[in-house]
């Protein structure tokens, strides 16, 4: 008896423990914390907290939310680091607004002490006619991104938001460098923009004051098959021309308009022997040659590119033998392109990168002809943009102050950020404060308008090189110079894991002498395990250490979770053939390839959340098992009402789920659908058949002004049939007035709620019966059938008469008879011979 009461009590130990374990795991699966084991792992996972006390005993890595605030921990010895953000008010100077141009009052004294240093410098640079000089200052103390250095603190996976301004300076400096290609198909476009220097110069000072301008020219380079090599070609390639270049400086970017006359006045066309021309080579030289060219640190740079020709780019160059690729360096000697025939053309996208580090905007001047090609390649340089010039280029003028304003119009926010961090721009442009949306480009600027954005930054990843931890990355208006310099500092690992924290200890006695004490525990040199690094991966394993490898702590249950091997009192986890399913926890109790699964991805991919410890960590914007659902309910709201799924159901994972009851059945995107429910159909159909149809109860011609009394719904007609669109969240009615004519209209609500109506023009009635019609038709048609069938009998019986007759005639005319005697007349005397006596 005694035994069986000892089984029996064995037997409930045994499953209370099992019960206890499956209950730790799945706590441990609900709680990511639990799994980990050092304070970088648990700095490095959003909402967990370390406790680095020596002698805490509870799990170290715990979610304050779940557990109680400390759970059980002195707050002293907590690290739970949260986002921070500092802006310097040396570098949150206010936005430049003022007003820039003569006469006008200036609004801030550095901006008018700027204005006439420059205008100081420009005019000795205009005396002196140095046009080699970097020319005026720019605008140096002019500020269009406010703040202009902001310093973050960022923990992985926490999203945290920055706000920023940008308003373009009035009167901001602008450099205008004009590079033209001098082939000579383009003799008649130089000659004119030599007589339109002056009106370029004047029209551009409209928009600024201060503004400079410059002139290049290219042709090729000068190697088979582009330029002819033949000696006297390259002398002078065709009639009237010059020698062939590469690309050549004429003049650099002053504010001598008349010497830019002058200098397109001189320069000679030349020539060469394919259609395309290199003009890479001279914009590449043009953009990185800052010195040469003379451009200014703080202006508005524009360079406007003339051809009626297509352009050679990287790889081009093996044609002519030249295989060294394009440094994208500046070479240049006494203002000519010396590494024409030595390097290759540059590649799109090294222009590209070239043009976005120095803030250029390129415009391209090109014929019609050209203007297709140029367009696709805009697409592909920021800030570029491309417009038609004129056979003999007289549209110039009005071209580039059409390409200015379209790029000063504009403003559009990209950043230099690494992998590690993913940037969402927002804003409202100028529209109201509330209508917020995700963009990182505004249109339809004037100067001084002001464009707020806001900058939501997460840290997705924490780099493997801890030397970047610590980055600068820009956010810069595309094609502007300024910028918003932004210092990240990523909470990567825990103060306390370093020496010279008082949480760090390295000296020889602790952790059994073979490791260092670290944020509370020992940090264990390889091949040594356990609590105080009192195990070695070469010995063996007592029932004391087993249960160090069992969630419970106790001597039954299954050891590592069965995915691991139990080493010195440590869970030594499986590794999957898949390198990227892993296997994790004290207890090799987690993984992150179990949980909920969406369209065949975890978590419904990257994007929506992470596999931690099975159980789904959801970006802050969506929810649910699989992280599927959008938190945000704005797709459900009705736009009829303004309510969740219009007051009939509850807007799930971002979509409605309609309330089903006895006698209501909602439907539609929105639950406003309900066949059995009376619908505003009703509440619309005389003022339809009134407005539309000048019908119905509502109509009264005798009131011209008021003939449908209050009806003032103002319906849309339309021709031939009409159908609900439900992306528009359409609702078809129709009703049939008392001579049953069916009328057919559709109406909807936008987001403002405003009511918009669409009526079917011709209603549909059904046809008059005309019955005396019927009854005659069908006498007239008895009759018709009856006179047919006369008609036919006395046809047949016509034909049969006349074939009777016919073969008649036809034996009395085949008769053979004596017609001399009666055949059947027959005398009175008969005559008979004997034939005995044959006549004798």
């Amino acid at each position: 008896m005694l035994g069986r009461t000892s089984l029996v009590i064995c037997l409930w130990v045994s499953l209370f423990a099992v019960c206890s374990s499956q209950r730790a795991e799945q706590l441990l699966a609900q709680n990511p914390c639990s799994s980990k084991t050092t304070c970088s792992d648990c700095a490095r996972t959003p909402s967990c907290a370390w406790c680095f006390a020596h002698d805490f005993n509870g799990p170290r890595c715990f979610n304050p939310s779940m557990e109680g605030g400390t759970a059980g921990c002195d707050e002293a010895y907590i690290f739970n680091p949260d986002n921070q953000q500092s802006i310097d008010p040396m570098y949150n100077r206010e936005l430049t607004r003022a007003k820039g141009r003569m006469g006008i009052g200036m609004e801030s004294s550095y901006y008018e002490e700027s204005m006439s240093s420059s205008s100081s410098s420009s005019s000795s640079s205009s005396v002196k006619g140095g046009y080699g000089a970097a020319g005026s200052a720019g605008g140096d103390n002019l500020v269009q991104i406010k703040p202009q250095r902001v310093k973050l603190q960022l923990r992985m996976n926490q999203m945290q938001k920055m706000s920023f301004s940008y308003a373009q300076a009035q009167d901001y400096p602008v450099d205008l460098y004009y590079l033209m290609d001098l082939s000579r198909s383009m003799k008649n476009d130089k000659e004119k923009l030599s007589t339109l220097g002056s009106l370029l110069s004047s029209t551009m000072r409209n928009i600024t004051s201060n503004f400079r301008i410059g002139f290049g020219s290219f042709v090729d380079k000068l190697v088979m098959p582009y330029v002819s090599t033949v000696p006297k070609n390259l002398i002078s390639p065709c009639d009237g021309c010059a020698a062939p270049y590469g690309y050549k400086n004429q003049m650099s970017l002053s504010n001598d308009t008349d010497f830019f006359d002058k200098a397109v006045a001189h320069a000679e066309v030349s020539g060469n022997l394919d259609a395309p021309e290199g003009g890479f080579d001279a914009i590449m030289q043009a953009v990185v040659c800052k010195n040469e060219i003379g451009w200014r640190e703080h202006a508005r740079k524009l360079l406007v590119f003339s051809t009626d020709a297509g352009f050679h780019y990287a790889g081009d160059g093996k044609l002519g033998g030249i295989v060294q690729p394009n440094d994208g360096d500046c070479h240049m000697e006494d203002n000519s392109y010396t590494y024409s025939t030595t390097q290759d053309y540059p590649s799109i996208s090294q222009i590209n990168l070239k043009v976005k580090e120095h803030a250029i905007n390129v415009i391209f001047a090109v014929t019609s002809e050209q203007i297709s090609v140029y367009e696709q390649l805009s697409k592909h340089i920021e800030g570029s943009s491309s417009g038609i010039l004129s056979d003999d280029s007289d549209n110039v003028v009005d071209l580039v102050r059409e390409q200015y304003n379209k790029i000063t119009s504009t403003v559009e926010m990209k950043d230099t950020s690494s992998d590690a961090l993913q940037i969402n721009y927002y804003s409202s442009c100028l529209g109201s404060k509330d209508n917020v949306v995700q963009t990182n480009k505004c249109d339809g600027l004037k100067v001084s308008d002001v464009v707020e954005f806001t900058a939501e930054i997460t840290l997705k990843e924490c780099p493997k090189d801890q030397s970047k931890w610590k980055q600068t990355f820009t956010i810069y208006p595309v094609g502007v110079s300024e910028s918003l310099n932004v210092e990240v500092e990523m909470l990567c690992d825990c103060p306390c894991e370093h020496p010279g924290h008082h949480a760090y200890d390295d000296r020889p006695e602790v952790c059994s002498g073979h490791g260092i004490s670290a944020c509370g525990v020992c940090v264990c040199k390889p091949g040594r395990f356990g609590k105080s690094c009192e195990c070695s991966a070469h010995g063996g394993v007592s029932l004391e250490q087993e249960r160090g490898c069992r969630p419970t702590n106790a001597s039954s249950g299954p050891l590592c979770s069965n995915r691991g091997t139990c080493i010195c009192g440590v869970c030594e986890c499986n590794k999957m053939e898949d390198p990227l399913k892993v296997i994790s926890g004290p207890f090799c109790e987690c993984d992150n390839f179990t949980c909920d699964m969406n369209k065949g991805q975890l978590c419904s991919g990257p994007d929506h959340g992470d596999c931690v410890c099975g159980k789904c960590s959801c970006r802050p914007e969506y929810t649910g098992p699989a992280c599927r659902c959008l938190k945000d309910q704005k797709p459900c709201i009705s736009p009829e009402n303004g309510k969740i799924c219009g007051g009939n159901g509850k807007c799930v994972c971002g979509e409605c789920v309609c309330d089903v009851e006895d006698d209501r059945h909602y439907s539609g995107k929105y639950c406003d659908k309900c066949p059995t429910c009376p619908g505003k159909c009703e509440d619309f159909k005389l003022c339809v058949l009134c407005e539309v149809h000048k019908r119905g109860p509502k109509y009264n011609p005798d009131t011209p002004d008021r003939e449908c009394g209050d009806c003032a719904l103002y319906p849309e007609v339309v021709e031939g049939k009409i159908e609900a669109n439900e992306t528009l969240n359409e609702h078809l009615c129709s009703f049939y007035d008392e001579e049953d004519c069916l009328y057919v209209y559709v109406y909807s609500y936008n987001e403002s709620q405003h009511l918009h109506i669409r009526a079917q023009k011709e209603h549909e009635c059904p046809r008059k019966v005309f019955i005396l019609g019927i009854v005659l038709g069908v006498i007239a048609a008895i009759v018709l059938v009856g006179l047919a069938l006369l008609m036919l009998w006395k046809m047949v019986t016509t034909i049969h008469d006349r074939r009777e007759f016919a073969r008649f005639e036809k034996e009395r005319m085949m008769a053979k008879w004596d017609t001399g005697e009666n055949p059947i007349y027959k005398q009175a005397t008969s005559t008979f011979k004997n034939p005995t006596y044959a006549g004798k």
